[in-house]
């Protein structure tokens, strides 16, 4: 079947792509048919999803129960002042169609749980975590290997963050991390800090490995743990393998159901975003 001709607005929108060999007409068409869910609308959400409306992502789905604090300004950048009491899904979907109207926003104003997960993540084809709390980050691992869909991985702490994409069949979160930490081992960014324009570099990063995992081009961070110290301005790469002894993703998995992990952490999982 003939691809569908671009739109005048289209070709001049996305002409910065068009003319790059490796995006092209192809490559646009892939990002526009592209279903990606953000897990999150906060520090990492924000320029994650900003960055792909703008390219072009066709579907954007936004997981956030939260609604816009003060306090999130310094960093959340799919918000602003007026925002300040409203869920954020619906600043997310406001602001991103100020951008690109042309981007299909589906909010999921909901906490995310054994029981609704693995039938939001079943409708898109990568998951971009921004969520900064254990219950949500295992169970989001742990249903994107259920069901088969690549994550792009990212986290951060004070003046550190890192990034990473797990790929269906080689490897997951719980390969290095098998399960949770005990209650108050490791604090979070509302008790730490954070460097406001951190969560900018790690989720550009993690937008520069979704498009990429759309147009299938470039070495993803698959098999690689990316991480970044904004004081010292400094990269570093780890090598990942994915444990055959993992338990989710290994050759004898015992975690074969989805496990809310709320009471076990010490904090709920009410899907807070960095």
């Amino acid at each position: 079947m003939p691809a569908i001709p671009f739109t005048e607005e289209q070709i001049a929108r996305y002409s910065r792509h068009i003319i790059l060999p490796e995006v092209g007409g192809k490559g646009q068409r892939k990002l526009l048919a592209a279903k990606v869910l953000l897990i999150g609308a906060g520090g990492l959400g924000s320029p994650a999803a900003l960055y792909l409306a703008s390219a072009g992502v066709g579907t954007l789905g936004i997981v956030d129960f939260d609604t816009v604090d003060l306090s999130n300004l310094q960093r959340q950048i799919l918000h602003d002042v007026s925002d300040i009491g409203r869920p954020k899904v619906d600043s997310a979907a406001d602001t991103i169609a100020s951008i690109n109207p042309g981007v299909s926003v589906v909010p999921h104003r909901v906490i995310l749980s054994s029981e609704n997960a693995r039938e939001i993540v079943r409708e898109y084809d990568i998951v971009v975590n921004g969520c900064d709390n254990f219950p949500t980050r295992y169970l989001v691992n742990d249903t994107c290997v259920m069901e088969g869909k690549p994550l792009v991985d990212g986290s951060i702490y004070r003046f550190e963050g890192q990034s990473t994409v797990f790929l269906p069949g080689k490897g997951c979160y719980r390969c290095l991390f098998p399960s949770p930490p005990p209650p108050g081992l490791v604090p979070s960014c509302a008790q730490a800090g954070v460097l406001g324009v951190l969560p900018g570099i790690i989720g550009c990063i993690q937008a520069v490995e979704t498009v990429k995992l759309i147009l299938g081009i470039g070495d993803s961070l698959a098999g690689r743990l990316l991480l970044f110290d904004a004081l010292a301005m400094e990269f570093r790469e780890v090598k990942l393998r994915r444990d055959p002894n993992c338990p989710v993703c290994g050759d004898s998995p015992t975690v074969t159901e989805l496990i809310d992990y709320n009471e076990f952490c010490g904090a709920p999982a009410n899907l807070g975003s960095h």
